[in-house]
Formats: C-alpha cells, sequence, structure tokens
C-alpha cells in the first residue's frame, strides 16, 4: 500500500465536469451538486486505513458545512477488482451505515480522478460558489490512526473560510493517503 501526499492547492482551477452516478444509480454533476457557497469534492474509498480513521469526523464536518451553504460529495475512483471492499455493493453499505450527507459516486474509468489529478484516498478538493479551487489539504492531524480529539479541524475551518469570504487560506498542509488504485497498475 503506497502512501502518498496530495499536492499543493493550485487556486482558482475550474472543477473539471463530470457525470457520475451514485450508489443508487442516479447521475449527478457538480452543477447539481454545487451548494450556495461551494462544494467539497472528496476522493475516498472503503478499504483505505486514512479514509477509515477519519470517516465519522467526515461525515460530521460535511453535515455542519452543509448546514453553512457548503455541499459536498465522495467520488470512489478506485478498481475494485483489486479491492472487493471498494466493490459498488460495499459502497452502498458504507453509505448507509456511516448515514453519507452526501452522495457517494463511482468513477468506473477513473477519468474523473485523472481530470481532479487525484492522486490518494483521501483527497479534498475544496471550492468556492464559482467552482474554483480554494482548498487542498487535509482534514486534521490523522493519519492511519484518527487523531486524538480536539485537534484542529483543518478541512472544515478552511471551507468555513471559503463559505464567508469565497476564498481559501494561502496555507495549506497536503493530505495524505493510500495510492488511488489504478486499472493499469
Amino acid at each position: 500500500m503506497v502512501s502518498l501526499e496530495t499536492p499543493v492547492c493550485e487556486f482558482d482551477a475550474l472543477a473539471p465536469a463530470f457525470e457520475l452516478s451514485d450508489v443508487d444509480g442516479k447521475i449527478w454533476t457538480p452543477s447539481e451538486l454545487v451548494g450556495e457557497k461551494g462544494l467539497l469534492v472528496m476522493f475516498i474509498c472503503n478499504h483505505c486505513p486514512y479514509v477509515k480513521a477519519v470517516l465519522e469526523r467526515l461525515v460530521r464536518d460535511t453535515r455542519e458545512l452543509k448546514t453553512l451553504g457548503l455541499n459536498s460529495v465522495a467520488i470512489m475512483s478506485n478498481d475494485p477488482t483489486q479491492y472487493e471492499e471498494d466493490s459498488p455493493q460495499n459502497m452502498k453499505i458504507i453509505a448507509e451505515k456511516f448515514d453519507f450527507p452526501f452522495p457517494y459516486l463511482l468513477d468506473e474509468s477513473q477519468a474523473v480522478a485523472k481530470s481532479y489529478g487525484a492522486v490518494c484516498t483521501p483527497d479534498f478538493f475544496g471550492y468556492n460558489s464559482e467552482l474554483k479551487l480554494q482548498y487542498r489539504g487535509r482534514l486534521d492531524e490523522s493519519r492511519k490512526e484518527t487523531a486524538p480529539e480536539g485537534v484542529r479541524r483543518d478541512l472544515f475551518e478552511a471551507m468555513r473560510e471559503v463559505v464567508e469570504t469565497g476564498a481559501g487560506p494561502k496555507e495549506q498542509i497536503p493530505s495524505m493517503g493510500c495510492s488511488i488504485k489504478w486499472l493499469d497498475e
């Protein structure tokens, strides 16, 4: 399992377009997903220990951000033949178990992950209401284990700043996680 860090935020890069289906078969696009104040695009999967370590906090933070007018979406781009835990059936189970307050989409061709430049799970892309990139950092200090309670909520605080000002913080700490499992590996 290769561990990677995300690149530095490319401020104001436009969110690439996509049409992906969720675990119930509904098709979604960024323009349908964006909230009044922005959109958080998250590349996650079910098997990654880095994702497992933050999943409850991720649900908490996205639920709270939604009340501020910022919507979220999770995209699973791994090759599920490499990890059965990442299959569409298991995506649906995880979405229901954790009561995701956002759609969980399958990027079967991996074209969306490539268009965003996603490299690992979790990989976060925080956009303002104009779908211009403002955040590409970590959720918090968690790694393969959940960080202690009370740590700084990096992603939440950055996205709250985006909600309030339309811009993200200049200083961002990269997210770290497992490499995306590409089809041709």
